[in-house]
């Protein structure tokens, strides 16, 4: 795999693209916090994009399907390249409904941009070599969002907001460059194929009725966003209430760490235990993680219970990621992505709100057990209809 030169370009790309990418987002919040005092705004402006991202997805997985995938992620590359200058005018005219432009075009980009990417991976290597992809993909994203927030801390005392956004755009740029070497080996879409697409869903939702696993891992993936959707608001919860700003750096730490030794791990792991092994145990996992944080006033248990759930995910993700590249059929992968990707941001806002609301109402340690009993329940509940051979057809993956 690592003679593979499309390899090298994707994750240089990512890295590089993760890099600008975090740049921008605490810049946003740097300019938000000069511009707009209330919180509630700063999440309203916040949710415009999301919701542009998720209102595209549908549009935005039919071209995937019908356009080569280098393609889109060429031309998305370019509209969040493009979308930087929006910001850029933003900052010289201290005007918050340029960020929104800015917002609702790098949103959109990135619709059209991740589900080509996660199409175009099953189509640069071998289906063995899936979830190793999948998993040191995720770890260099993971490794550009702990070094492009840390730089971007010392960006903002050594120089202006405008420049932070031009290396962002600057980086961008790179990962259209890197792109355009990409040598993809793509089947011709037949017409047959491009009149399905052009319907967008309609076609793909009885494909995933036929195929009850990627229906499962979809509701799963709801266990670690029961995470994950909150996850700023309990680090701030949890400094709060051990009275310790300290804490929020270990726990970021532990996490972004144990996420990368998991998604290390997690080929290992395959190479003795089935996929969907893999899925039930750390969904399980997760699910105690969550429980852990009932002891959030301990600064030691909080911290593990973090590195906890960073493992786990770190083993969850490129698992659930391998099984539908691997299941759902190529020519669908762009719809499909599409979709996930709409639903995921769907459920990490209503996480949000929830977590939000739950603080506030019954605290961190009774929502810690709520959400733990709900994520132990979903495994739970999957996995007896797994083993009463309800999901029985084999995941056709060598992880030799």
């Amino acid at each position: 795999m690592w003679q593979n030169k499309n390899v090298w370009i994707l994750l240089t790309g990512e890295f590089v693209a993760g890099l600008g990418l975090w740049l921008g987002i605490i810049g946003n919040l740097e300019f938000m916090q000069e511009k707009v005092p209330s919180d509630f705004m700063k999440a309203v402006i916040l949710a415009i994009g999301l919701l542009a991202g998720v209102a595209i997805g549908p549009y935005a997985g039919r071209v995937t399907d019908q356009v080569k995938k280098k393609t889109v992620m060429i031309v998305a590359g370019l509209a969040r390249a493009i979308s930087v200058i929006f910001m850029l005018v933003a900052i010289q005219t201290g005007s918050v409904l340029w960020m929104v432009v800015f917002l609702i075009l790098i949103q959109t980009a990135a619709a059209f941009y991740f589900p080509a990417l996660q199409a175009a991976i099953p189509l640069v290597v071998k289906e063995k070599e899936l979830l190793q992809m999948n998993g040191i993909h995720m770890n260099v994203a993971t490794l550009s969002r702990v070094l492009g927030t840390a730089i971007a801390g010392i960006f903002l005392v050594m120089m202006s907001l405008s420049t932070m956004y031009i290396l962002s755009l600057g980086a961008y740029l790179i990962l259209v460059i890197f792109t355009f070497f990409l040598a993809i080996d793509e089947p011709t879409v037949s017409v047959a194929h491009r009149s399905k697409a052009e319907s967008g869903f309609k076609h793909l939702f009885p494909i995933i009725k036929q195929l009850p696993i990627v229906t499962m891992t979809l509701i799963m993936t709801m266990v670690p966003l029961l995470f994950i959707g909150g996850f700023n608001l309990l680090v701030i919860s949890i400094s709060e209430l051990q009275d310790n700003p300290l804490i929020k750096s270990w726990i970021y730490t532990a996490e972004g760490l144990s996420f990368m030794i998991g998604a290390f791990t997690v080929k290992r792991l395959s190479r003795k235990q089935s996929p969907y092994t893999i899925l039930f145990l750390f969904s399980f996992i997760i699910g105690l993680s969550q429980l852990l944080l009932f002891f959030a006033n301990s600064p030691i248990l909080s911290v593990v219970a973090f590195a906890v759930f960073g493992f786990s995910v770190g083993c969850f993700f490129p698992t659930a990621a391998t099984i539908f590249q691997t299941r759902v059929p190529k020519e669908y992968h762009g719809r499909f992505f599409s979709f996930r990707n709409m639903l995921d941001r769907i459920i990490f806002q209503v996480v949000l709100l929830l977590t939000g609301l739950m603080l506030d109402l019954i605290g961190l340690q009774m929502m810690s057990v709520i959400f733990g009993i709900m994520s132990i329940a979903i495994t739970a509940i999957f996995f007896f209809k797994y083993r009463q051979n309800v999901y029985v057809k084999p995941l056709n993956v060598d992880v030799s």
